[in-house]
């Protein structure tokens, strides 16, 4: 048998005494932060913002935190004395006044003075004698450039104004500075508002005939009057013609059809272009003025596809990837094709360009006044292309929102969430009893989730017309979006809900007749109209902060599985 022996202790390695000679610090659990502080959580400008850390020292000394906040590109960095909660649990609060990104992290040292005086006070409580102790303070007070008049009394030396005053005065070399920890900053519109989906060209009265912005102008009134605070667009850009759908997305054109408003591009232009069915760019500045005249802004669709007839594709054919025989493929996404588009190559040798194009696609609509971009399926496109692509307009332009238009794989939404999207589609859509609204609900107001994701609860798009609402039911239609706009605090439909517009293609949750292929002419006033409804809606929402908000949020027991209670709470945010 072997024994292993303990090695004499003179063969032990000596132990490393300096990091014994300096403090030992922990700072953990730094609340929020989001992996470990990879990734940015969300506030909004105006708030405060809170921070909570576990912080604690070997020894006996007094702690003392500091937390330290900047703005990118802001020279200036601010500081805010930490408060001890209980069990080693630290927090302070700032305020950030404007959009963009923070950089936040804490400070602790030890303060040799504050411990002196804890100390000081326990053996006057006990009745000890503190002569030498008093020498002891002064030498201190020396050290810090401080001085107490000689004949001080006990208040004063264990005032809290001489504490304070060295506090500040003392060096802070055995400090220990904690990880940085981002946080994205967005404007109000950010957490709150009401989207209203509108195709442009067919807000006209005129059967056959694209609208003109000028039509799209005459209907703001009567949108803002629903309570809305969100025009959102389809794409606006000319359409190609090469491989143009017809009718119900037909391969097979008919002449007049206006083709897929997504096969953006033509040779009038590509994604900084508009139809010239609909105007000219200053009829777009035009409309963009008109909506804020009436309360509301504009959201551009962003969808990163070309059709072949895009300039790109002549001027810039290393963007796109080739088949042997030369052509580029159309897109697909099983068992749906579009032959109609085809998409660049995120991964070509010339990737650089073509990401700071797309960069640039948006930077000019931000210049047009546009301040918030729906992204077309941006799952399909590479993550380190959104995380550097919104980081770099939102460095240009603080107050600039972007919304994921992914249904996908829910870790794939969260994670496009955390590399920059300020809102997120969901899956409300789908959400239908009380059972699964209940268990979605509770996971996206819980931790971590509510920290990053901002949910976007959409109850109709262009693309999707549910199976509960295509039986034209008014209480369904009712039903939904009152669940959407009271649940979450940002929600949205696609024009002609309000008409309940709900004749599918049988079996599919599409619409029949979808006017992403033809024009449509509608009586925007028809009877039977939910519109009062949705005007109740949103003017309750603006008149309850409550519901301008998502994530305070408890269900209530109720008896009854056709039945959902809930209570949002508003929080005062001024202290």
């Amino acid at each position: 048998m072997t024994l292993n022996r303990r090695k004499p202790l003179q063969d032990n390695p000596q132990p490393d005494l300096a990091p014994v000679r300096a403090a030992q610090f922990f700072i953990e659990d730094v609340y929020p932060a989001i992996n470990g502080g990879r990734y940015p959580v969300k506030r909004i400008a105006g708030e405060p913002v809170e921070v909570w850390a576990d912080i604690f020292r070997d020894g006996t000394e007094v702690v003392v935190a500091h937390l330290i906040w900047s703005r990118e590109g802001d020279p200036e960095v601010r500081e805010v004395p930490m408060r001890h909660h209980e069990n080693d649990r630290w927090t302070a609060q700032f305020v950030p006044s404007e959009p963009g990104r923070y950089n936040v992290h804490i400070e602790t040292w030890s303060d040799p003075f504050a411990t002196w005086q804890r100390d000081l006070k326990r053996r006057l409580d006990a009745g000890q004698d503190v002569a030498l102790e008093l020498e002891e303070g002064r030498l201190l007070l020396a050290a810090a450039g401080v001085t107490l008049p000689d004949n001080a009394g006990m208040e004063a030396w264990l005032s809290e104004y001489l504490t304070e005053k060295m506090r500040r005065a003392q060096s802070r070399s055995n400090s220990v500075i904690s990880a940085k920890f981002p946080i994205r900053v967005d404007r109000p519109r950010a957490r709150y508002g009401a989207w209203y989906g509108m195709m442009a060209r067919s807000q006209g009265r005129i059967p056959g005939r694209s609208a003109t912005f000028d039509d799209c102008i005459a209907r703001l009134p009567e949108i803002a009057a629903m309570g809305f605070d969100v025009i959102y667009l389809l794409p606006i850009h000319p359409i190609g013609s090469k491989a143009r759908k017809g009718r119900n997305n037909s391969l097979k054109t008919e002449p007049g059809d206006p083709g897929s408003p997504y096969a953006i591009g033509s040779e009038d232009g590509g994604h900084d272009a508009v139809h010239r069915e609909l105007g000219t760019l200053d009829d777009f500045r035009r409309f963009v003025a008109a909506c804020h005249r009436q309360g509301m802004e504009v959201a551009l669709d962003f969808a990163i596809q070309c059709s072949p007839d895009h300039p790109w594709v002549r001027d810039h054919p290393q963007w796109f990837r080739r088949r042997p025989d030369g052509s580029i493929r159309y897109a697909e996404n099983p068992p749906k094709k579009y032959e109609d588009i085809v998409n660049v190559d995120f991964h070509s040798e010339d990737a650089a360009a073509l990401w700071q194009a797309l960069r640039d696609v948006v930077l000019f609509w931000v210049k047009q006044g546009v301040r918030i971009f729906r992204v077309d399926n941006p799952h399909t496109k590479p993550f380190p292309f959104w995380e550097w692509m919104i980081a770099d307009v939102q460095r240009q332009s603080p107050d600039v929102i972007f919304l994921s238009e992914a249904f996908t794989r829910p870790k794939v939404m969260k994670g496009l969430a955390k590399l920059g999207f300020t809102q997120s589609y969901t899956y409300f859509t789908w959400r239908t009893t009380k059972a699964e609204l209940t268990e979605y609900l509770t996971e996206l107001t819980s931790f971590p989730t509510r920290e990053f994701f901002r949910p976007n609860f959409f109850v109709t798009t262009p693309d999707i017309l549910p199976y509960h609402l295509q039986g034209g039911e008014p209480w369904m239609f009712k039903a939904r979006v009152a669940l959407a706009a009271l649940l979450s605090s940002t929600y949205g439909v696609y024009n002609g809900f309000e008409l309940l517009e709900h004749e599918p293609i049988p079996g599919k949750e599409e619409y029949l007749n979808s006017e992403k292929y033809e024009f449509r002419v509608r009586n925007w006033d028809k009877p039977g109209n939910i519109k009062p409804f949705i005007s109740r809606i949103n003017r309750l929402r603006r008149e309850n902060p409550a519901l301008q908000q998502t994530n305070e949020l408890r269900f209530a027991l109720v008896d009854n599985d056709r039945v959902i209670g809930g209570v949002k709470e508003s929080v005062d945010r001024t202290n």
